[in-house]
């Protein structure tokens, strides 16, 4: 499919019951088991399901599921805030005592973050003197677990050698996550050129 193709319909196949076409906005919180047994299943990961909306939405899955193919990635995750999902990429990668390295022109959110939040839970940010691949390659060191950039900078358009940093970062064997907010899929598809982890704001 053409990216037009998923911008609408990706994600999503039609609603059994009614055959509506747009994805229904499902309001529920709760969800129905079929038995105690699949309640228990489905708490205990063995077979996928709806669980807790907090967890898992329908129509948050359509969203997250079309986001991810427009990027051409396995999954996605639709959280509150585009800083939000900074925040869980670098806590499911980093924890007390590791680092991750960062190009130094950042979205003001992403700055604070960096700079004021992470380094209380014991992650250390390094900001590298400018956006080049070989400056970002300087901090790495054996705690440092990924590599942040934005793909074009934010409100700085400044645009990073997305492909050079993505390939430092896979011979040194850490992750990296690119903020591709200002570009989008339509402009740039980040894991093409080897990133593993993209993050938006929708806004």
């Amino acid at each position: 499919m053409q990216d037009q193709t998923i911008a609408i319909h990706g994600g999503y196949t039609t609603e059994p019951t009614t055959h509506a076409v747009a994805v229904p906005i499902y309001q529920t919180v709760a969800y129905e088991f079929d038995n105690a047994q699949h309640g228990a299943d489905l708490f205990n990961l063995v077979v996928p399901g709806n669980i807790y909306s907090r967890i898992m939405n329908p129509t948050c899955d359509v969203l997250e599921q079309r986001v991810a193919a427009l990027e051409g990635g396995l999954a996605g995750l639709a959280v509150s805030a585009g800083s939000a999902a900074i925040n869980y990429a670098v806590l499911n990668l980093a924890e007390a005592g590791d680092n991750i390295v960062s190009v130094p022109q950042l979205y003001g959110g992403t700055y604070t973050l960096f700079a004021h939040m992470l380094p209380r839970q014991g992650i250390q940010v390094r900001f590298a003197e400018n956006d080049s691949a070989a400056s970002l390659e300087k901090l790495i060191d054996s705690r440092t677990k990924a590599i942040f950039l934005e793909t074009i900078g934010n409100p700085a358009g400044n645009i990073v050698d997305v492909e050079a940093i993505a390939a430092i970062a896979k011979r040194r064997g850490i992750a990296t996550i690119a903020d591709n907010t200002v570009a989008t899929p339509a402009l740039l598809k980040p894991i093409q050129y080897g990133i593993d982890i993209v993050v938006h704001s929708a806004t």
